[in-house]
Protein backbone atom coordinates (compact mmCIF):
# COMPACT_ATOMS: atom_id res chain seq x y z
CA UNK A 1 0.00 0.00 0.00
CA UNK A 2 1.07 3.54 -0.77
CA UNK A 3 -0.28 6.47 1.22
CA UNK A 4 -1.35 9.41 -0.98
CA UNK A 5 -2.37 12.57 0.86
CA UNK A 6 -3.20 10.42 3.89
CA UNK A 7 -5.21 7.75 2.02
CA UNK A 8 -3.80 4.25 1.52
CA UNK A 9 -4.03 3.03 -2.08
CA UNK A 10 -2.99 -0.26 -3.68
CA UNK A 11 -0.67 1.29 -6.29
CA UNK A 12 2.72 -0.20 -5.35
CA UNK A 13 4.57 -1.28 -8.48
CA UNK A 14 3.14 1.47 -10.67
CA UNK A 15 5.21 4.39 -11.79
CA UNK A 16 4.29 7.81 -10.50
CA UNK A 17 3.37 8.74 -14.06
CA UNK A 18 0.98 5.76 -14.34
CA UNK A 19 -0.72 6.65 -11.08
CA UNK A 20 -1.11 10.33 -12.00
CA UNK A 21 -2.59 9.38 -15.40
CA UNK A 22 -5.46 7.69 -13.51
CA UNK A 23 -6.29 10.84 -11.56
CA UNK A 24 -7.81 14.23 -12.31
CA UNK A 25 -4.67 16.14 -11.36
CA UNK A 26 -3.51 18.82 -13.81
CA UNK A 27 0.14 17.79 -14.21
CA UNK A 28 1.12 21.38 -15.00
CA UNK A 29 -0.22 22.56 -11.64
CA UNK A 30 1.03 20.00 -9.13
CA UNK A 31 4.09 19.19 -7.08
CA UNK A 32 4.74 15.71 -5.72
CA UNK A 33 6.68 14.80 -2.61
CA UNK A 34 7.67 11.17 -2.02
CA UNK A 35 8.87 10.21 1.44
CA UNK A 36 9.78 13.82 2.19
CA UNK A 37 11.65 14.48 -1.07
CA UNK A 38 10.37 16.47 -4.05
CA UNK A 39 10.02 14.36 -7.22
CA UNK A 40 10.94 16.33 -10.34
CA UNK A 41 8.52 16.04 -13.26
CA UNK A 42 11.30 14.54 -15.41
CA UNK A 43 11.44 11.64 -12.93
CA UNK A 44 7.71 10.76 -12.87
CA UNK A 45 8.07 8.00 -15.51
CA UNK A 46 11.06 6.36 -13.81
CA UNK A 47 9.80 6.62 -10.22
CA UNK A 48 8.32 3.26 -9.21
CA UNK A 49 6.05 3.41 -6.19
CA UNK A 50 6.96 0.96 -3.43
CA UNK A 51 5.15 -0.54 -0.45
CA UNK A 52 5.12 1.95 2.40
CA UNK A 53 5.78 5.04 0.26
CA UNK A 54 4.14 8.25 1.42
CA UNK A 55 3.14 10.69 -1.35
CA UNK A 56 1.89 14.22 -0.96
CA UNK A 57 0.39 15.73 -4.10
CA UNK A 58 -0.15 19.47 -3.91
CA UNK A 59 -2.14 21.42 -6.49
CA UNK A 60 -1.35 25.06 -7.17
CA UNK A 61 -4.29 27.40 -7.47
CA UNK A 62 -4.04 30.74 -9.22
CA UNK A 63 -5.97 33.77 -8.21
CA UNK A 64 -5.75 37.38 -7.49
Amino acid sequence: MVKVNGIELDIAGKTLSEYLAETDYDLKRIAVERNGEIVFKAEYESTVLEEGDNLEVVSFVGGG
